[in-house]
Formats: structure tokens, sequence, C-alpha cells
């Protein structure tokens, strides 16, 4: 089974997004990947300090998630839609499942937010795991996936075999360059990859956004920690990965004992 993660350049607005991933998801339907998944809050973008994105309404983020589903349907490939969404009176960060068909199969939301997102969303309750054509899988969100390894333990437990990681990480204004793969330079975030998939004995599937600073980069890590494909830094596009659900088995994860820390 191919998957697929879809590396965009920040949108400049909600249409600008939606092409992108009209583009990028018709790419990696292309190539036979069943399932194509997006950065953190890609519609309508990361709030970052150095670009203003305007608080979208409901009514936008309705419409633009409806637009995604009809990309989905027309191009046969499930999508993971990261996003905003309300809830009633609440605002989350959130990651919408559609599938290949068009429907919205539910969505998971970010529950362990970083410090500095404490004003800009709510933090979720609930992890939940998802299945499209028999792979079963599990999202974690940023943050919550590089310093929170019991989100993606939770899903290994349950029975993924992979756990989708949209995130943002770097800068497109400063910061390092980096040309190499999980180097011993590098900030962390790359190693923690590894060792979602390492610690769980399942795939990690982490994708960020295409910034001229960034601090990692999309890839698919094999449940031995193998890298088998990463984005070229700095650089837009999808990569494609086939992926063994029985190599996939949680040994690991399911090795754990929470009642040795009561």
């Amino acid at each position: 089974m191919k998957i697929a993660l879809a590396t965009p350049h920040f949108p400049k607005s909600i249409t600008d997004g939606l092409d992108k991933v009209q583009h990028l998801a018709a790419d990696a339907a292309k190539h036979g990947a069943v399932i194509v998944c997006f950065p953190e809050t890609f519609i309508p973008g990361y709030p970052l300090i150095e670009v203003k994105v305007p608080k979208a309404s409901q009514a936008e983020l309705t419409e633009a998630l409806n637009k995604v589903c009809d990309i989905a349907k027309a191009n046969n490939i499930a999508i993971i839609m990261a996003m905003d969404w309300y809830d009633g009176d609440q605002f989350y960060n959130i990651a919408q499942v559609i599938s290949a068909k068009g429907e919205v199969l539910g969505c998971q939301t970010k529950n362990q937010l970083d410090p500095s997102e404490d004003q800009q969303w709510q933090p979720g309750t609930e992890r939940r795991l998802f299945e499209v054509d028999g792979l079963k899988f599990g999202i974690t969100i940023c943050h919550e996936g590089f310093r929170y390894p019991e989100s993606v333990r939770w899903a290994a437990r349950e029975g993924a075999h992979v756990v989708f990681h949209p995130y943002l990480s770097g800068s497109n204004v400063k910061g390092k360059q980096i040309t190499e793969w999980c180097s011993p330079t590098s900030p962390y975030y790359e190693k923690a990859m590894m060792m979602r998939a390492l610690e769980n004995t399942i795939y990690f599937a982490s994708v960020g956004y295409a910034m001229k600073y960034q601090e990692s980069t999309s890839a698919i890590i094999a449940p031995n920690g193998e890298c088998l494909a990463y984005q070229p830094y700095g650089q837009e596009g999808v990569i494609v990965a086939d992926i063994d659900m029985e190599k996939a088995t949680g040994f690991l994860g399911k090795r754990f004992k929470p009642e040795l820390y009561g």
C-alpha cells in the first residue's frame, strides 16, 4: 500500500491553499497513493509571527472542507486535511479525515498545545483511530507528536499501522538552511520522527511545510527506524512510500506496562 505526504509552500490565502491541495493530491493519486496528508493548519495557514493569517470564519472553513472533499472524490484518494475548526464557541487545531469518496470520516484535535498556542486554540480532549482500505492510523499534531510520545503510543496500542504527523517547523525569514537528513547538527525533530516509529514498531509519517529555513522536513519512517522517503528541503512536492502493514506490528508499543506507572 502506498501512502503520501504533501509538502507545500505556505499558502497565500485559503484559495491558494486549495489550489495547492488540488495539485498535490492529484500528484499523489497519480503515483498510486491511497491517502495523502497535508501539514498543520494548512487551511488557512499556521499563524506564524512573520505572517499575518486572518482568522477564518466557520463558513469559510466549511466551504474549504467541502472543496477538499470534492478534490478527494475527483482524484479517488483519501486526504488528511489539517485545518482550523469551530465547535460551538470552541476553536480547534484539527485534522479532518476524508475518504476517497469525498466523505468526512471524522477528525482528530490537537490535544497537547504548545505553550505559545494557548491563546490561539482550545485543546482537544479525545484521541481516535481511523481506517481507510484496511489501513489503520492515528494522527498526532506537531508539538504533541514531537514532545508527547504517549499520543503515538496510544495509537500503536490500539492497532494503528501508521501515525500521521502534520506539523510546522522553521521560517521563511530567518534560521539555518539544512541540507542533510537527520544531521547531528540539526534540531532534534527528525530524530524524534525516527523514535516515534522505532519505539512503537509502526510507521510514522511526518509532514511539514516547504520553507527557506526549515528545521526538519517531511519524512516516512519504517517500524525499524529506517527513513523510506523524505522531501528535499525547501522544495514543494509529494513523497510516496510503500508500506507493509504486516511489519507494523506495534510490538514495542503493546509491551508497555501502564500499571507500573500508577
